[in-house]
């Protein structure tokens, strides 16, 4: 923390953290989708020799059938042996499906169940999430008495929240057959989330809810969404203003996972605020906090969050930290932090400021200017603009104007509406504040003209602002005088086209220099076009 507190200090504190729980429980929380299962008690059992005899001693309602990677099992035992062919587990509790060797070999097998126990030395399914009923346990009493009771109690029909929701119309992981963003496939800890080149999809009964997927989106395409983001900020806008109102001071925000203990020993001015999971909350949290007074936004990490999302708030936390030292903040105002309340001690905080009070619903981009602005404004000697992180979802375009055609083959690609055609000029332009450094129109380009650059523009004006990336004059038809490309794609088209036999004659290389309009007219009235040979390739 930035500073001690006195025992009357702390006494009012704590009467005021009491008092901003309290009010922050009134926020109203939006309920959302339910996703089910139903189990009807079927269950693979996969090891050596000892699976056999534990599928077959399962509790009723159970039934067991055992997949041995090793070993013989007793007579009269159900089981199937996986002779060294390979083994691929699909699905989640209710719907597993075992794929045993290559499909389409004549040696492949598919199993079905409701529930997998593994009892291999190595479990199969490596994810720090693994799916909702698939069990790992030891051979031994305790770990097996244990696990029979699980397979036990997943037996019925289930019910689990929905965590994400998904806007493919903003999703910057692919446009016509080509990839760019796969941020949320990486952090994925359940592995839930996979490619359909144009968009993504997310298996819900696989999703539990670890929320890094929104938290490192660029466009807001998928969400968290139990409870909702704008929830949960009106719960920290709530907390953080009752707070004050009550006489608090210092208010230093604690983002814990629901149900994750900590110290009784907290300071007065230490606010915690419970989410689903940690990760489930980023950089657009965090800036609004700090927007909305909190001195320190820090996450607690108990050691039990999967280093793929360790790394991803890792990364985006460089981003913050970066945002805030651009605007003369110190960059400790975010962190994240084990539960040694001790180790928090001498932090520097953010200073004083006049808190806003924005409305928390919105885009997610859009609280995350939202906040910047507030913040950038109650600086004492900002930075117009700071270089960003590799990674960080905000950023410039530059093109090269000697490889540049104006195809405008980036403009529909671009899911954040970046980059904008001329308007029906040959220009290409672009809005700095709508850039999700995505890496979408590097990948389309085919002259290779686009590169990007994460940076902040951190006044209002200069990041919403239009400007031109590039121009050209454009080419005029040689016949009717009416423009219809630029000087450079006319320019490519004939030098491509030297030599071609179409095009040896002077007339018909004269009418790529014609619009269409003209140059169809001119097919018509010259009677070597329209006659065999050349007329004849140029009819098909």
């Amino acid at each position: 923390m930035s500073e001690s507190v006195t025992s009357d200090s702390q006494a009012t504190n704590l009467r005021a953290r009491e008092a901003a729980q309290r009010a922050m429980t009134g926020v109203r929380v939006e309920s959302t989708g339910l996703v089910e299962f139903t189990s009807r008690g079927r269950v693979v059992v996969i090891g050596g020799p000892a699976a056999g005899k534990v599928a077959a001693q399962l509790p009723k309602p159970l039934q067991g059938v055992a997949l041995l990677t090793s070993g013989s099992a007793a007579p009269d035992t159900p089981v199937t042996r996986l002779q060294g062919r390979s083994l691929k587990i699909e699905g989640h509790l209710g719907a597993f499906t075992l794929n045993l060797g290559e499909p389409g070999q004549p040696d492949a097998a598919v199993l079905k169940a409701d529930l997998v126990l593994d009892l291999g030395d190595e479990p199969r399914l490596r994810m720090p999430m693994t799916p909702p009923g698939y069990l790992v346990a030891s051979p031994g009493q305790e770990g097996l008495e244990r696990a029979r009771e699980q397979l036990v109690d997943l037996v019925g029909t289930f019910d689990k929240p929905r965590y994400f929701s998904y806007d493919s119309d903003i999703c910057a992981h692919g446009r016509s057959g080509k990839v760019a963003c796969t941020r949320c496939i990486d952090v994925c800890p359940a592995e839930a989330i996979t490619s359909l080149v144009d968009r993504v999809a997310v298996d819900s009964h696989r999703c539990q809810g670890g929320g890094a997927c929104g938290t490192v989106c660029p466009s807001g395409a998928i969400r968290y969404y139990y409870p909702r983001p704008e929830d949960t900020l009106e719960q920290l806008r709530i907390l953080l203003k009752t707070y004050r109102e009550q006489g608090g001071s210092d208010p230093l925000l604690l983002l814990s996972a629901a149900g994750q203990e900590t110290s009784p020993q907290l300071p007065g001015n230490v606010l915690v605020l419970e989410v689903e999971e940690v990760a489930s909350v980023g950089l657009e949290g965090w800036l609004a906090a700090l927007a909305y007074g909190a001195r320190s936004v820090m996450l607690l990490d108990n050691g039990r969050i999967p280093e793929t999302v360790v790394q991803a708030l890792e990364q985006q936390l460089d981003t913050a930290r970066t945002l805030l030292a651009g605007m003369g903040y110190p960059e400790s105002a975010v962190g994240r932090v084990n539960p040694d309340v001790s180790s928090w001690q001498g932090a520097a905080g953010m200073p004083s400021i006049k808190p806003a009070n924005f409305s928390t619903r919105g885009g997610k981009r859009q609280l995350v200017y939202m906040a910047l602005d507030h913040l950038y404004g109650q600086a004492e000697r900002p930075h117009p603009l700071m270089t960003l992180p590799v990674g960080a979802p905000f950023g410039m375009a530059q093109v090269e104007a000697n490889a540049c055609t104006l195809c405008f083959s980036c403009v529909g690609a671009c899911p954040g509406g970046a980059l904008l055609d001329g308007d029906g000029e040959p220009r290409l332009r672009f809005i700095e504040a709508n850039c999700l450094q995505c890496g979408m129109c590097t990948r389309t380009c085919p002259e290779d003209a686009i590169s990007i650059t994460p940076r902040m523009l951190y006044q209002h004006e200069a990041r919403t602002r239009v400007r031109q990336l590039h121009e050209e004059a454009p080419f005029c038809c040689v016949e009717c005088g009416k423009p219809y490309a630029t000087r450079t794609v006319v320019d490519n088209m004939l030098q491509k086209l030297e030599g071609h036999w179409m095009f040896r004659d002077p007339r018909a290389r004269r009418r790529l220099k014609m619009c269409q309009d003209c140059r169809v007219i001119d097919i018509a009235q010259d009677a070597e076009a329209m006659g065999p040979g050349l007329g004849s390739e140029v009819r098909q």
